[in-house]
Parts: C-alpha cells; sequence; structure tokens
C-alpha cells in the first residue's frame, strides 16, 4: 500500500523515488524538516485543545479577552512542543528562543483567528459550554490516519473541518507558496486524501484547501472527478516504477537536483548498477 506523500515524491523526481523506495539511499534529516515537524505538531496539539477551550467558556465575554485566553493555550502548547523537541534541535544547532520567536507569530495570528470565530458564534448563537461544542461549526480533527485497501493508498491527513453536510480536507504546508494556486505536488496529495475520505465516510469530497503557513495564505482547491481518475493513474504509475527493475533517468529540471540529499549517490552511476545488482542477486 503506497503512502500519499509517495505519489508527490514521484511527481517531484521519480529517479529520487526509486533510489529511495527500491534502494534504499535516504537523504539525511534536514533543519527544515524539523522545524516543520514542529510545526506541525503545535497545530495537532492546537486541535486536540480545542474542545477543551470550548467548553470552558460558560458566559459571554470580551473579544479582547478571549483572545488571551487563546493567546496563553496556545503559547503554552507551542513551549511544550519546542521542549519536548529539544534534543532534536540540539543536532541542528537551533536555538530554542529563536524558533519561539519564528513560530509564535503564526500561532498567535492563528490563536487571533479562532477566538474571533468562536465569540461571533456566541453572540449570534447565545450558546455556552457543552452546547457550545456540540453546535459549532466548523469543528477540526488533525492528523487522521486513513487507509483504503481498494485505493491502495494510505496517510495522514493534516486537518480536516467538519460540518453538518460534509468534510473538507486541510494541507498544512511550510516554505514558499506559489505565486497562485498550490504546488503540483501539494495538489496531488489534497486529492488523493479526498479519495481516501470518500471511501472511509461514503460521501462526496467536492473541495479541499492548501494552508501555506509561512505566507499565511489558504489556497482554494476545486476537486473534480478528473483529479480522483489522475489520482488513480498515478498509484499505477507508481506500483510500475516501484516493481521495475531499471534505474528511471534523471530528472529534467536540473534545479531540483541542487539542494537533494542525495545527489552525489544519484550521480554516481556505477555504485547504483553495483546496488541494484545486489539487489538482483538470490539470497542464498
Amino acid at each position: 500500500m503506497l503512502s500519499v506523500t509517495t505519489l508527490s515524491s514521484y511527481l517531484y523526481c521519480p529517479r529520487k523515488l526509486y533510489l529511495q523506495k527500491v534502494l534504499g539511499i535516504y537523504e539525511p534529516i534536514k533543519e527544515a524538516l524539523v522545524k516543520g515537524s514542529i510545526r506541525h505538531k503545535v497545530y495537532e496539539n492546537i486541535n486536540l485543545a480545542d474542545e477543551g477551550l470550548v467548553k470552558s467558556i460558560k458566559k459571554l465575554v470580551e473579544l479582547e479577552e478571549l483572545k488571551g485566553i487563546y493567546h496563553q493555550k496556545y503559547r503554552e502548547i507551542l513551549l511544550d512542543v519546542i521542549k519536548k523537541n529539544k534534543d532534536e534541535l540540539k543536532k541542528f544547532d537551533l536555538d530554542v528562543n529563536d524558533l519561539f520567536k519564528n513560530v509564535w507569530p503564526l500561532i498567535l495570528a492563528e490563536s487571533e483567528t479562532r477566538a474571533s470565530t468562536i465569540h461571533n458564534f456566541v453572540v449570534k448563537n447565545n450558546m455556552f459550554g457543552d452546547e457550545l461544542w456540540a453546535k459549532l461549526t466548523p469543528k477540526i480533527e488533525s492528523e487522521l490516519r486513513i487507509e483504503s485497501e481498494a485505493l491502495g493508498l494510505k496517510g495522514v491527513i493534516d486537518q480536516i473541518e467538519i460540518y453538518e453536510n460534509g468534510f473538507v480536507p486541510i494541507e498544512l504546508k511550510t516554505g514558499k507558496s506559489p505565486n497562485e494556486g498550490v504546488w503540483p505536488g501539494h495538489r496531488i496529495q489534497l486529492v488523493a486524501y479526498a479519495l481516501l475520505m470518500e471511501d472511509k465516510f461514503k460521501t462526496d469530497i467536492k473541495e479541499g484547501f492548501v494552508h501555506y503557513l509561512d505566507s499565511k495564505q489558504r489556497r482554494h482547491i476545486a476537486i473534480n472527478p478528473f483529479m480522483k481518475i489522475e489520482i488513480k493513474e498515478l498509484v499505477e504509475k507508481v506500483n510500475g516504477l516501484l516493481s521495475c527493475e531499471e534505474i528511471p533517468n534523471f530528472e529534467k529540471n536540473n534545479n531540483k537536483c541542487v539542494n537533494c540529499g542525495i545527489k552525489e549517490e544519484c550521480y554516481d552511476e556505477k555504485g547504483l548498477k553495483e546496488r541494484l545488482k545486489k539487489r538482483k542477486a538470490p539470497k542464498s
């Protein structure tokens, strides 16, 4: 069963995917990946804390007071995640204070957005505590592990917004966002998750969003049947690649090679042939 991220990796560079998955050549963990995983964990914990925060609202309070409650809770979550990853940060000489200063503005903005959304809902509906949580829309579920034997896919969806009449998948991404729309690999991931959700929840998923955290851009994707066909065809192509006995050609876009963590191994044709030969050799 393929992971959804494998599909986007194939789009980016089939050769690199083959070297990783078939020949077992993996690049070292990068600093950016560590930072990104910490941000993802913070957002996951924010969503896990959502129910408790909402249920704690027992009366109408001023917006600024509610923002203060959310600020404090989100700050605690960020500090806790950084503390638990301190050893990993040391490996890359990452200063915890600098990381906090880098991530906190994003988390602060998220806290203000959520506090404002809750406040508006409370003012409009005059609901509090358990009733507020029960009626509040959308609710957000994070890090949902999902798989489908029929599709031959599995993955972990960053967020799902749950409405009375359906579900909306959300992908959280760090790094640069395109001038418009979303990066091709991110689109593939979102549509693949939509297919997995349709299989699990037995309902159509008509749209989703890619949320670029660094640029604070939330990009909409309308999901159509042609996209779903594309995913199924891509699954077949990736399975074909991973079962192939020949190493794919180099990626045509040389810019992708510049920062690749396995480019030295990739250019070593002799070494790759040796690895492939050992893989083909019968085990005694």
